[in-house]
Order: structure tokens, then C-alpha cells, then sequence
């Protein structure tokens, strides 16, 4: 493992998380807002699960494996969820918001990922959490940073399906059954 390394994507993966909460949330102004408190949920599990699990791994020995390129593929899959979610978000372009909110004239994005998956951007950040257990080569690191955070995100999901639903109807419906809510062919 190369400590420095994942300390650096690391920071630039903590810092790009912490811009789009302060920089891309909803206004006063959106038509509808229900986030259901998920977006605090996120951010409460983050803050409690990551710093327990890399503590954990740091002081008991649970490897995943005994090889370093464990450690070598989580780096590679922490820099892979962030350009997956960036590109999701980029794609979104204005109705991307870190809160669940319809925006005024908000339409359905069928465009890019969105065409096979109705959630990428959440899905990115999932394959950084992911890939940062690996990274730590621990099973505590998978099972305290990255369980919990798939539990939050999921919770996040049926509450964001919730609102597309009741604001597009059939639209989103129909949108739901030509694609796969998170992982292709799975889920």
C-alpha cells in the first residue's frame, strides 16, 4: 500500500464531497423539496463509519488478502467512482443537486449513463467507498466505511424515487422499467 498516495486521493476525494454539498444545493426558489433527512444520514454514517473503520483496520489485523495489489485496486477504484460520479453529475448539469429537489423546469435525463442507470452518481461515489476499504485491505474497512454508507445511499434512493415519482408520474415509471436503479443487470 502506498500510505501517501491514498492520503492524497484521498484529500482530493473529501475535498470534491465537501464542494458539491456547499457549492450545488437546491434554492429557495426549486419546486420541490424532500430530502427526508437523507443527505444528513449520508454525511452522519460517513463521519462516524470511515474514521472507526480505518481505525479498526489500522490496530487489528482482518486483512482481505495477503497481497498488496488489493490495496493497489482500491486506489485505482476510489479515482474510478469519482470520475464515474462526476461525469453522472456533469450530465445531470442543473437539476444535480446534493439535496432532493425537482428544479423548475426539471425534465427526466435519459442521456449518457443515465440511459441504463437511473442513480450513476450515487453508484460512483458507492464504487469510492468501495475501492477506499480496498485500499485498506481490511475487512473492517468493508464492513464499518462501506456497509453502513450502501445503507444510507439506499435509503436516499427510495426517498429520491419517491419524489420523481409523485412529480413526473407515468413518465418516471415508464423511465424505471427501460433501466437498472443501481448496479447494470443486478439492481
Amino acid at each position: 500500500m502506498y500510505p501517501n498516495l491514498h492520503l492524497f486521493i484521498a484529500l482530493i476525494w473529501v475535498t470534491s464531497e465537501i464542494l458539491l454539498n456547499r457549492l450545488l444545493r437546491s434554492s429557495q426558489s426549486d419546486k420541490t423539496r424532500s430530502d427526508g433527512q437523507s443527505l444528513r444520514i449520508i454525511w452522519i454514517t460517513i463521519m462516524i463509519s470511515l474514521p472507526l473503520a480505518h481505525l479498526l483496520s489500522w490496530q487489528l489485523n482482518w486483512p482481505i488478502s495477503a497481497s498488496a495489489l488489493v490495496s493497489d485496486i482500491g486506489l485505482g477504484l476510489i479515482v474510478t467512482g469519482m470520475l464515474f460520479r462526476f461525469t453522472a453529475i456533469y450530465t445531470l448539469g442543473r437539476y444535480f443537486t446534493v439535496d432532493v429537489a425537482i428544479r423548475t423546469d426539471h425534465k427526466i435525463v435519459k442521456a449518457g449513463v443515465y440511459r441504463f442507470l437511473r442513480h450513476p452518481s450515487y453508484l460512483g461515489m458507492l464504487i469510492s467507498f468501495f475501492g477506499n476499504a480496498l485500499a485498506f485491505n481490511s475487512w473492517y474497512a468493508v464492513l464499518i466505511g462501506f456497509l453502513p454508507v450502501l445503507g444510507a445511499v439506499l435509503y436516499r434512493i427510495k426517498i429520491e424515487e419517491e419524489l420523481l415519482i409523485s412529480n413526473f408520474g407515468q413518465g418516471y415509471i415508464d423511465y424505471k422499467k427501460g433501466t437498472w436503479r443501481l448496479i447494470p443487470f443486478i439492481y
